[in-house]
C-alpha cells in the first residue's frame, strides 16, 4: 500500500465548482491518466494521493471497502458541491479471477468531473501541477498470437461446447488475447480520445494501464437507487442497412442467444434480489446497436434495502453469467481449466466510488492492458452447446476491432 501524502494524517480534500471544462479527456496529462467517460460526461483524474494493491482471495472486495473507509472516511473534506462523485474519489480495477493478483484502487490527487450539467474539480493537498505534452501516435502496429493461436482457441471452444452438451453446465464464456506491438510508446490519451469519439454510448475507462470502452454497466449506485445493464448475445454489424437489420432480427430470434441472455438476467436477478427492497427486470431484451456489433440488452433497476455501498453490490454481482457462465461456479472452473490464459482485469469490475458509497462500475470488456509499446488485447463470447467454433472466433475478432481502432485510428 502507498499513500502519497503520508499515512499519519487525514487526506485534505477540496471540491469546488468550475465552468464547463469542454472535453474532459483534453485535461489529462500524459502520466497516470484515470478516466470514466460516457457521452462526454464523467470523471478524469491524475496524480496519486493513495494507491493500494488489493490482496487476492474471496474477501478482496470487503478488504477494499475497509481500506477505502480508512483512507476516505478520515479525509478532511471541504466539498462545496455535495453531489455523487464529489469529494474524494477512488478509481479501481479488479481482476476477473478472485485468486489472481493485479486488483488495484487509486485515489487521484486531482479529479475533474462533469455530471448532470454541473462540473467541479476535486484536489487533495496542493493542486498537482499538470505537465502537458503533445498526444503522440504509436505509429505502425503489428499483431501476434496471445496465449493461444486461433486454431487452438477454436479447439477449446469445441471442447467447452461438448461438455455443455454432456450436461456439465449450461454456458461458459471463453476469452482470448492478442498482443499488439507499436513502433513507439502507446499514449493512453490517444486511445481514450478515439474510443470516446467512436463509442460514445460505451463507458470509456483508464485505470492503472487497463484501457477500454465497455458497453456493459455492472452497477450504478446513486443514493439507494441502483441500475445495471445486462448484455448477452452478440452479432456483428451488417455490410449494409438491410443486412444489418436482418442480423439484428436474427439475433433477437436466435434460441441460442435468447437462452444465453435469459441465463444472464436470471443470474443478476438472483444476486440483486436479496440486496434490494424492489427490483425490476424487463420481460424481453432490446437491441443495443454499437458501431461494430449488436447486443441483446436489458436494463435492470432497483432500490437497495440496507444502504450497501456500490462496492458491496459489485462484490455480490461479480462474476455475472454474462462474463462467466451458468452455473457460474462450475463455469469459472471450466474457464480456469480450458482458457489457457490469465485474464488479468479483462471481464473484471472497473469504475469509481466516492466516500458516500456512490459510484459506477462496468465490466472491463473491449479492453487492453497497455505498457510501453505493447498492449495485450482481450475479447470473448458466450459458448453454448450448439456453438460453432468458427463463428465464435469471428465474434471475438469483431470485438478485437474496438481496441485495434483505438490503436490505429
Amino acid at each position: 500500500m502507498s499513500v502519497a501524502l503520508g499515512t499519519t494524517r487525514p487526506l485534505p480534500v477540496r471540491t469546488t465548482p468550475v465552468g464547463d471544462p469542454g472535453n474532459l479527456l483534453a485535461s489529462l496529462p500524459a502520466t497516470t491518466p484515470y478516466a470514466w467517460i460516457r457521452n462526454g460526461d464523467g470523471l478524469v483524474g491524475w496524480g496519486e494521493a493513495a494507491r493500494v494493491a488489493v490482496p487476492p482471495g474471496p474477501g478482496r472486495f470487503a478488504w477494499a471497502r475497509q481500506w477505502l473507509a480508512t483512507v476516505l472516511g478520515d479525509a478532511q473534506v471541504d466539498d462545496a458541491v455535495r453531489h455523487p462523485g464529489s469529494g474524494p474519489v477512488a478509481f479501481g480495477s479488479f481482476t476477473f479471477d478472485e485468486n489472481a493478483h493485479g486488483s488495484v484502487l487509486v485515489v487521484p490527487r486531482a479529479v475533474l468531473t462533469r455530471r448532470g450539467g454541473r462540473a467541479w474539480l476535486t484536489t487533495i493537498g496542493e493542486a498537482p501541477v499538470k505537465t502537458f505534452s503533445p498526444i503522440t501516435d504509436p505509429g505502425r502496429v503489428s499483431y501476434g498470437d496471445g496465449s493461444l493461436s486461433a486454431p487452438e482457441w477454436e479447439r477449446v471452444v469445441a471442447r467447452a461446447a461438448r461438455r455443455i452438451r454432456e450436461g456439465e453446465l449450461e454456458k461458459v464464456v471463453l476469452a482470448r488475447d492478442l498482443v499488439a506491438t507499436a513502433e513507439r510508446p502507446i499514449d493512453v490519451r490517444l486511445l481514450l480520445m478515439r474510443l470516446a469519439r467512436r463509442y460514445p454510448e460505451c463507458y470509456t475507462f483508464s485505470v492503472a494501464g487497463l484501457v477500454g470502452a465497455t458497453p456493459e454497466l455492472l452497477i450504478r449506485r446513486t443514493g439507494q437507487e441502483i441500475e445495471s445493464l445486462v448484455l448477452a448475445g452478440t452479432t456483428p454489424r451488417g455490410s449494409d442497412p438491410a443486412d444489418d437489420f436482418a442480423r439484428g432480427a436474427a439475433l433477437f430470434a436466435s434460441p441460442k442467444d435468447r437462452h444465453e441472455h435469459e441465463c444472464a438476467i436470471a443470474s443478476v436477478r438472483e444476486t440483486l434480489a436479496p440486496l434490494c427492497s424492489s427490483l425490476t427486470t424487463p420481460d424481453e431484451p432490446e437491441l443495443l446497436v454499437l458501431p461494430n456489433v449488436q447486443h441483446l440488452a436489458s436494463h435492470v433497476t432497483g432500490r437497495l434495502a440496507d444502504g450497501a455501498s456500490v462496492l458491496d453490490v459489485v462484490a455480490a454481482m461479480h462474476p455475472t453469467a454474462a462474463v462467466g457462465g451458468t452455473p457460474t461456479r462450475t463455469a469459472i472452473e471450466v474457464i480456469r481449466e480450458l482458457e489457457g490464459m490469465d485474464r488479468a482485469g479483462y471481464a473484471g469490475p472497473v469504475g469509481w466510488i466516492d466516500a458516500n458509497g456512490d459510484g459506477e462500475w462496468g465490466i472491463a470488456l473491449r479492453s487492453g492492458l497497455v505498457q510501453g509499446r505493447r498492449a495485450r488485447l482481450f475479447a470473448g463470447g458466450g459458448i453454448m452447446g450448439d456453438s460453432d467454433p468458427a463463428a465464435e472466433l469471428a465474434e471475438a475478432q469483431a470485438k478485437f476491432r474496438v481496441m485495434q481502432y483505438a490503436l490505429e485510428g
